[in-house]
This record gives C-alpha cells, structure tokens and sequence, in this order.
C-alpha cells in the first residue's frame, strides 16, 4: 500500500479525503494530522501531542474547547427538534430569538437577518443581495464588486472572486464584475508616509478604481476591518472614515466581511463598531457559534432590507439548513456565555493590550521586520534581513518553516505568506499570550539555523 509508512488512520484519511486548502502530493508524503480531541485551549493529535491553539481553530473557537453550555444547548434542541427548514414562512424559536439577538448587538440600523452556513455562502449571499437591490433601484447596472487585494471572502465561485487571492484566481475563480484595489499594508505600501498621508493614499485608491470603473456601474466596496488570512492587514487611523464617505459621495453600498472579526475578536461584538464602520451588510460566521456548529449570519441594513422585503417579491436564495435549530441554538448559548463572563470586555481592556505588549519581545529578532496586533488578532512579518528590509526571494518558505517549529514545540500558529498569525481563543489569560510569545520566539531561533541565517 502507498501510505504503508503511516498508521491506519492517517493511510485511510490520506486515501480517500479531499481536504481544503492542501498540497495533496506533499499531504501523500508527510501524511496528515488527526486531532483526536480538545479541552480549554489546546488541541491534542493521535500521536499524543498537546498543542496550544493559538488560531482559536480557524479565527472561530472564541470560547475555547469543551464548552458544557454549548453542548448542552446542542442537546437539548436535537431532543427537541433536530431539523426543520426556514422556507416558505417557516420557523423555529431558536432562529427567531437569535435574531432578535443579533440586531440587539449588531451596529444601529440592522434590524434584519439572513442565515447560511458558512461565511462563503453569507458573502454569496450578500452578492445576491446587493445586485437585486440596485435592480430593485432602477439601476441594474450597478453590478460591480470591488475589493482588495489579499482580502478572503470565501471559496466558492463568487466568494473566491470576490476576494482578492492571486491564487485562487488562478484555478478558474475569476468571475466578471469584480475588481480589486491594494489594501492598506502598511509593511509593503506605506514606506515613508506618515499615518495620516498613508490613510488618504490607500483610501485614494478606491476612489480611482471607482472613477475608471463609472459610479453608475458600482454596487458595492466590501472590505475586511482587519484583513485576516491576507495577513491580519490593520488599516492606519482615518482610512475606513475616508473609505466611507467615498461609498456615500458615490452612492456605493459599503460591505463589511467580519466573519473573522466578528463576536469580540476587537474588543467590541464587532470590528465595526470599534472602527465606528455604519455598513450596509454585515457577513458574519465563525465566533457567531465558536465554531460548534456551522452557521453564518448576513447582518442587512435598514436601506437594504426595506427595498428587499416592500419590493422583492419572493426573494429566490436559501440554504437548506438556513437558520438551522441547532445551529442557532448553539449560537444564542455561545453570545450568552461570550456576555456573561465578560469576555469582550476582557479582550479590550486586558489581554488585547496585553498581547500588543507581549509581541513586541519578537521585534528585535534578526527574522522580524514588523510587529502589529489589534484585539486578538497579531501578526509577526518576517524578512531575511532588517536592513531594506529584505524579503525572502521565495515567499512563504520560511513562514512554512517558522510554523512547522511552532507546531512541534507545541503552539498552533498559521503562517500566511512569510507572516505568522495569530488568534486565539477570547478565554486567553496573559499567561497563555506568554506561553505563546515564549514558543513563537524559540521557533524563530530554531528557524534561523534551519534556514542558514544564524
């Protein structure tokens, strides 16, 4: 057998799993890694490792692992009732009141909900959403996305194309009607720029693309508060005031993704109201269940909601497990645990500001060009040399090499490019943010003789 080399499972998962975002020839190679299960904040894999979770899962596990409130809600509903679909008129209590829920925490003015299951499916929707409504307008026309390069929306074909991944682009997900400007990467763009200057430049670059595009094509600009799988990018002070009030000048609809940022990750339930962002969507998933089960929420403004439902007629989109019981039985147990032991409060004025701290012990190493952190979302920009800097010549080898030593000295950490990127659950003390610097740090000495820099 190919995958002899491997223990039964591994050889079985290797053989017949497809998973996402994988090098399956190097995955045939080095096999893969089976978490046989969680506690707190660590993961544990079938050989016996603990590994502390320093990306909460995928940006999700806010409330850590093993959450007896989750589950239990869980159970409760499957008991209760395990499925029924939300169309055609149709509900269920747990749907209804995690609506009610949502437009309570969410930014004024969005006082409606549409559920997925995933944060592609919400952007998808929000697509769909934003095209009708111009039509609606009188203005069909107006069908252009535009976004950002390095911004993630998604994986399906609209998702992908609206996001700004050069990669993904290039295996067949580049639909029309979609356009992309550079994000605010301060690391790459802003060379000798103060802050302000750079947040007019950055935000100048919309109001470009959307003169050569024509204002009267344009539907929406969608954009990520904080950039994360393109690199946790933290827009300079000033940029999104400005960004805002060239969709408004334009009369283009203004997107926010915070399917990362969502749910306490900035200090407040959402990015938008730490950035003093007034959206006209809201795609939101993740930390909405912490990850327990599947669900995603499209937040929809007032101006888009009243056109939508005064004048939609029956609006063709749905999933069939739209606002699924369980789902958002889990999510309504997950924000009362998220509000009851404070843990946004926590996150801003606590272990956020602490973990800003922390990061700054890796600036000085040789392999660090640049430290930055909002919240609890971090990143560690890594160069061949600080002087220039220098980068590497082949990109993401040495973040792939940083996060490998990471991973064996026992911390999950995610390396995007040559950054690493961290997000750990909000139940994070200061102690876990100095375990996590003190294993970042010796991966990076280790990384340093495996790449012949020391």
């Amino acid at each position: 057998m190919e995958n002899s080399q491997f223990d039964p499972l591994i050889a079985t998962d290797i053989a017949h799993h497809m998973h996402p975002f994988t090098d399956y020839g190097q995955m045939k190679k080095e096999g893969t890694r089976i978490i046989t299960h969680a506690e707190g904040h660590y993961i544990y894999d079938s050989k016996g490792n603990r590994i502390l979770d320093g990306m909460a899962g995928l940006w999700c596990v806010n409330v850590g692992y093993g959450r007896k409130e989750l589950i239990d809600a869980a159970m409760e509903q499957l008991h209760k009732l395990p499925y029924y679909n939300t169309f055609f008129k149709t509900s269920n209590e747990p749907a209804a009141q995690l609506s009610e829920r949502l437009t309570d925490i969410a930014p004024d003015g969005m006082n409606h909900v549409f559920y997925a299951n995933s944060g592609s499916e919400a952007n998808d929707t929000i697509v769909r959403m934003v095209r009708h409504f111009w039509a609606l307008e009188g203005k069909p026309q107006k069908r252009i996305m535009i976004s950002r390069e390095y911004g993630y929306h998604g994986s399906t074909m609209v998702a992908a194309s609206m996001g700004g991944m050069s990669g993904m682009h290039e295996q067949a997900c580049r639909l029309p009607d979609f356009s992309h400007i550079r994000p605010p990467y301060g690391f790459l763009y802003q060379g000798n720029m103060d802050e302000k200057t750079f947040a007019d430049v950055s935000a100048g670059w919309l109001e470009e693309r959307i003169q050569e595009l024509g204002a009267d094509n344009v539907a929406a600009f969608i954009a990520e508060p904080i950039q994360g799988a393109g690199g946790v990018i933290i827009s300079p002070a000033g940029y999104f005031d400005r960004i805002q009030d060239i969709c408004r000048r334009h009369d283009i609809l203004f997107v926010a993704d915070e399917v990362i940022t969502g749910y306490g990750r900035t200090g407040q339930w959402f990015a938008s109201q730490t950035y003093n962002l007034k959206p006209d969507l809201m795609a939101t998933a993740k930390g909405l269940t912490s990850g327990y089960q599947p669900m995603s929420a499209v937040l929809v403004g007032d101006r888009v909601a009243e056109r939508l439902i005064d004048d939609c007629g029956e609006f063709y989109h749905g999933f069939t497990y739209s606002g699924h019981p369980v789902a958002a039985a889990v999510a309504l147990a997950n924000l009362n645990l998220i509000e009851s032991e404070g843990m946004i409060e926590r996150v801003r004025t606590d272990t956020g500001p602490y973990l800003n701290q922390a990061i700054q012990r890796l600036a000085d190493h040789p392999m660090v060009g640049e430290v930055r952190s909002l919240g609890l979302l971090a990143a560690v920009e890594l160069v061949e040399s600080r002087e220039g800097p220098k980068h590497f010549a082949n990109q993401g080898d040495a973040g792939c090499v940083v996060r490998d030593h990471a991973i064996a000295r026992g911390l999950m950490v995610r390396a995007v490019r040559d950054g690493m990127i961290l997000s750990p659950p909000l139940t994070f003390t200061r102690a876990d943010i100095d375990e996590v610097i003190r294993i970042l740090g010796d991966a990076l000495d280790d990384a340093l003789k495996t790449l012949h820099l020391a």
